[in-house]
C-alpha cells in the first residue's frame, strides 16, 4: 500500500497533574520553560519552538508511572547541578547508558513524573 506520510508540525506530552501551581513552579522556574499557553486548568510549556509539555489538573489523574519526559541537552552536568541547588529529587545521577549510547540522568516532577535529562552520543542521532 503506497500513502504519502502527512507532516506533523509540533509535539505536545501532556501530563496529569495534583497541583497545577506546584506543576508550574517546576516547570517554569526549575526548567525554565516558558509558558506558551494558559487554558486555566491546563498550562503547557515551549521545550523547543515544536515541542511542549502540558500540565492538566484532573480529577481522574493518570499515574506517573511509565512515563518518561525527556528533555535532550549538550549539558546534562550543568542542568544535574541546577536541578539539585533547586532541590528537585535525583532518582539516578548523570552516567553513561551504553546499551542506548547515551549520556543521561533521571528525577522526578512534583507528581513523580520522572524527568530523563540525557545527550545522544550515537553519531546516528538527529540533531537540529
Amino acid at each position: 500500500m503506497d500513502r504519502t506520510v502527512l507532516p506533523f508540525e509540533q509535539q505536545v506530552t501532556f501530563v496529569s497533574v495534583s497541583d497545577l501551581e506546584r506543576s508550574t513552579s517546576f516547570y517554569r522556574d526549575v526548567l525554565g520553560l516558558p509558558l506558551a499557553l494558559d487554558q486555566g486548568d491546563c498550562r503547557i510549556f515551549e521545550v523547543t519552538p515544536t515541542a511542549f509539555v502540558g500540565v492538566c489538573v484532573r480529577a481522574d489523574a493518570v499515574s506517573p508511572e511509565g512515563v518518561i519526559v525527556t528533555l535532550v541537552t549538550d549539558d546534562v552536568d550543568g542542568w544535574h547541578d541546577h536541578l539539585m541547588a533547586a532541590g528537585v529529587r535525583c532518582e539516578r545521577p548523570p552516567n553513561h547508558n551504553e546499551k542506548y549510547d547515551l549520556y543521561q540522568a533521571f528525577y522526578r516532577d512534583p507528581d513523580g513524573y520522572l524527568i530523563e535529562i540525557q545527550r545522544f552520543l550515537d553519531p546516528a542521532w538527529r540533531t537540529p
